[in-house]
């Protein structure tokens, strides 16, 4: 059984941009011979390898690719080219109201993210105190999560993510919204985490 929890093997992501919308219509509808876009490297022949148990941050400038290789590693997005195995259950928290229906309350989105992630609704139902205590949101978890502050919907979003026993654990900059008690919350849950061997 490989150590390996996370590898990328020479992962580029190309974008096309373009200076004119109808030069995107002509690209979509193939009507021209000629190209009309730029190519944007977002990631050029990425490697690197995470091991079961370690803790990686990703750091760079804006536009460096950070949120481009963690969506294409929870397999948000596909890569232009290369590869991406991954061994474990994987829990992510990578925008803010990914995954979630803002017509749905706090309760029903924990039961669509949930089952997205494989969970049965009585799994859920095991799990769904643990989920509700550590968001501690209050009544809030009864109405429609668009009626919510950022603070409660991370809150409520990071509760999700680490009560469904990943393996892996994936956050981008969504916590930078939640309030620094919560935060320190956060960081003694991913203390808890490297504790017992998981990877984030």
């Amino acid at each position: 059984m490989s150590d390996i929890a996370i590898k990328v093997d020479q992962v580029s992501k190309i974008y096309h941009l373009y200076d004119r919308q109808r030069d995107r219509l002509k690209d979509a509808l193939n009507l021209t011979r000629k190209k009309c876009y730029r190519e944007h490297f977002a990631l050029d022949q990425l490697d690197f390898e995470i091991k079961k148990g370690e803790t990686v941050g990703i750091i760079g400038t804006n536009g460096s690719g950070k949120s481009t290789i963690l969506k294409i590693i929870t397999g948000v997005l596909n890569p232009s080219s290369g590869e991406v195995t991954v061994d474990g259950r994987i829990s992510a928290l990578l925008e803010l109201g990914a995954g979630f229906n803002m017509e749905y309350t706090g309760i029903e989105n924990v039961y669509l993210n949930g089952t997205m992630i494989g969970f049965t609704k009585e799994e859920i139902d095991e799990r769904l105190q643990d989920i509700l205590d550590f968001a501690d949101i209050g009544d809030f978890v009864n109405q429609p999560v668009k009626t919510y502050s950022s603070g409660m919907f991370v809150r409520l979003a990071f509760a999700v993510a680490i009560n469904i026993d990943p393996e892996i654990l994936i956050v981008d900059e969504a916590l930078s919204v939640g309030d620094v008690f919560f935060q320190s919350k956060c960081y003694h849950k991913f203390e808890e985490f490297k504790k017992m061997g998981k990877t984030t």
